[in-house]
Formats: C-alpha cells, sequence, structure tokens
C-alpha cells in the first residue's frame, strides 16, 4: 500500500478508480471527489462496460441532480463549472433540460432548485413551465420553515406595548389584564371579574430599522443567494423593519420592488461571471438615510474582483457612519463558508461583523443590534 499525500492525491483522483488497488485514498471528503469523477468520466469507456450503468441508455435524473449537488460542494468554483459543461456537452447529460416529464417525476427540494436554477438559461417552453412550478413549491417550502425560524428568534418577540389581534394562552398578558380589570372587583365573592383580556402584540415600532441586503450571485453562492431572498420576503413584511434587496456580479442589480415574489426574484438571478463587492457595497451605501438604524448585510464568499483597497475604503465609511456592517460567508442551514479568510479578517478590523450563520442566527443577531 502506497503511503500518499496531497500530490499523490491529485494524481489518483486524475487516474481514477482505475488506480485504486495501486493508490489509496483516505477520508471521506476524497472518497465522494473520486466517486463524483467516476460518475462522469467513467462514460470514456463506453456504456457496455460502465460500472454504474442503468438498465437503459438514460442516466438516473436523481443521481444527475445529487452528482451536480456534489461537484458544487467538493470542487472549486472553476472546477465545477468545467465538469458540468463536460456533462452536458460531451456526455449529453441533457434530460433535465429537455424533458418535462422527466423533471416532474422529480422530488422538489432544495438540491433539484439550485440545480433549476444553474440551468434555466438552456430550459424552454413546457420544461421551463415545469421548472418554475417546482421553484414555486420549494420556496413555499423554505419560506414556511424559515418563518418558523424567524418566529422562534428574538425578532419574533412578544411586544409589551400593544395588543394582539390574534389571542393565544401563550400571548396573554396577565399583568396588564389584572391591572385593567381590577375595577370590577367582586367584594363580596373576592373574585376579580374579567371583562377585557389582553394579549401582547408583536414588535411596532414608529421609526423601522432599515436592513439593505446585498448578495453575491456567484454559482459558489448559489445556496446563500436561495436564503437570502426567501429571508429577504419574510423580512419585508415585518413592522419593525424596512428591507432592501440587491444582487450584484460585477454589476448591481436592485430586487427590493420583487421582495413580495421570491420566486421572480431567484429567477431574475443570473449565476456566474465576475464579482465587484466595492460596487455593491458603494450601492448600497447610497441607500442610508438614517446610519445608526441600518444594517448592511453582505453575503458573499469575500473573493473580490476589482479592488480591495476600494471595498475596504466603502467598508470603512459605512462602519463610520454608524452602521452595522454585518459580512455573512454562508447564509443557509449548514452554514458551512468557503471564503477569502484575509478579506474576512480585514473587514472585521474595519468593524464588520463576520462569519456564517443560518437565517435563525441572522434574525437573532439582527433583533440584538437593534435592542442596543
Amino acid at each position: 500500500m502506497i503511503t500518499h499525500g496531497a500530490a499523490l492525491n491529485r494524481w489518483r483522483l486524475v487516474l481514477g478508480k482505475n488506480a485504486e488497488d495501486s493508490i489509496s485514498l483516505e477520508g471521506r471528503r476524497l472518497t465522494r471527489m473520486d466517486d463524483a469523477l467516476d460518475f462522469l468520466y467513467n462514460r470514456e469507456a463506453g456504456l457496455d462496460v460502465r460500472r454504474d450503468a442503468d438498465g437503459g441508455q438514460e442516466e438516473s435524473q436523481p443521481a444527475v441532480v445529487h452528482w451536480r449537488s456534489e461537484v458544487r460542494e467538493l470542487f472549486p468554483q472553476e472546477t465545477a463549472e468545467i465538469l458540468q459543461r463536460h456533462a452536458l456537452d460531451r456526455y449529453q447529460l441533457t434530460a433535465l433540460l429537455t424533458d418535462r416529464e422527466v423533471l416532474e417525476k422529480m422530488e422538489p427540494d432544495e438540491s433539484l432548485l439550485e440545480t433549476i436554477l444553474s440551468l434555466k438559461g438552456m430550459m424552454k417552453g413546457p420544461v421551463l413551465d415545469a421548472a418554475r412550478r417546482i421553484v414555486e413549491r420549494v420556496v413555499a417550502q423554505l419560506t414556511a420553515r424559515m418563518q418558523q425560524e424567524i418566529r422562534r428568534s428574538a425578532l419574533g418577540k412578544l411586544d409589551r406595548t400593544s395588543r394582539s389581534a390574534a389571542p393565544s394562552l401563550r400571548n396573554l398578558d396577565i399583568k396588564r389584564t389584572i391591572r385593567k380589570n381590577l375595577t370590577h372587583y367582586d367584594r363580596e365573592n373576592q373574585r376579580l371579574v374579567l371583562e377585557q383580556i389582553y394579549f401582547n402584540g408583536r414588535v411596532q415600532r414608529h421609526h423601522p430599522w432599515r436592513v439593505i441586503i446585498a448578495v453575491d450571485e456567484s454559482g459558489s453562492m448559489l445556496s446563500s443567494v436561495i436564503h437570502s431572498a426567501v429571508m429577504a420576503g419574510i423580512f419585508a413584511r415585518l413592522p419593525m423593519l424596512t428591507t432592501h434587496l440587491v444582487i450584484f456580479d460585477t454589476a448591481v442589480v436592485d430586487l427590493t420592488a420583487r421582495l413580495d415574489d421570491p420566486v421572480e426574484t431567484l429567477l431574475s438571478v443570473q449565476l456566474g461571471g465576475g464579482t465587484d463587492i466595492a460596487r455593491a457595497m458603494a450601492y448600497c451605501q447610497g441607500l442610508i438615510t438614517q446610519p445608526r438604524r441600518t444594517m448592511v448585510v453582505l453575503v458573499s464568499d469575500l473573493c473580490e474582483g476589482g479592488s480591495r483597497q476600494e471595498l475596504y475604503r466603502i467598508c470603512h465609511d459605512i462602519v463610520e457612519s454608524g452602521a452595522r456592517l454585518i459580512a455573512l460567508t454562508a447564509l443557509n442551514e449548514q452554514a458551512a463558508p468557503d471564503y477569502d479568510r484575509a478579506t474576512a479578517q480585514t473587514l472585521a478590523d474595519l468593524g464588520a461583523h463576520v462569519g456564517a450563520m443560518t437565517p435563525e442566527r441572522l434574525a437573532d443577531f439582527m433583533a440584538g443590534v437593534m435592542k442596543t
């Protein structure tokens, strides 16, 4: 058995499973990378000798979606794009793009949603219509789940200054109910008669906070783009927040007008291209009118394609103005970041809060800022 380091691991992945008897791979991640490469490139041997051939000529479409999800997670963005292009151009794994029935039979989940958003530019007619219906279903599922998370967070805390339009035992304001009904105390029977019961309501603010969410639409950020769009739509319905949503690559697109329709928001995303974070931050800076009641949430892997010095200058000015700058390297349920650590450290040194968060943790963090 050969002991191998990083260089040998790379050679083993290049050679493929044909070399597995001579060179071993240790670790689950390397094994998954090997499986993903083998899924695609063992087609070079021909369908008749492939190890994982299905009964017919078409690949299992759930397997294709799982393969694409693995490739996006395991490989750098540039490599993942090359592998996906090979899959479509060289090996004709195109059923997702051309067969409506295949698409409709698949389980609607986040992995399929990511695949659809990446390939939607190549979908047409009935296939695109079917894809849109899947996007709607998955977004509805995400919205319902994330609404529950936000209700459990500090942003969903009870407001003890207003009455609730939705009374429940959980929201019962006992102290206020007793105080308001003391005039109805029955001295003869020594009991309090409740003519009116009061309930706590959700937080209402006369001067709402402004939250500006700027999302990097590069391919590696797709999961965070999805969660950001859904979360922005939920935030837009909260009375204590005025919400803006912008997406960017080398250009900046303001999607605030579409916040009530996260499906349209996601279908507007054009993945890939360069990244100019400084330009996006300059646009966000222009939206700030009351700095001390503003949070700018940057969702990006912080791999700046433009001027880092310009990025640092703008972020410094945002922080110095009194606005809160939050740089999220990931915003999804896993909160597993892959980001430029040097840029992250510099932003943290400037006074930004830098990290990866789940949507619920972001809601908690925002509530903490609003209470200070």
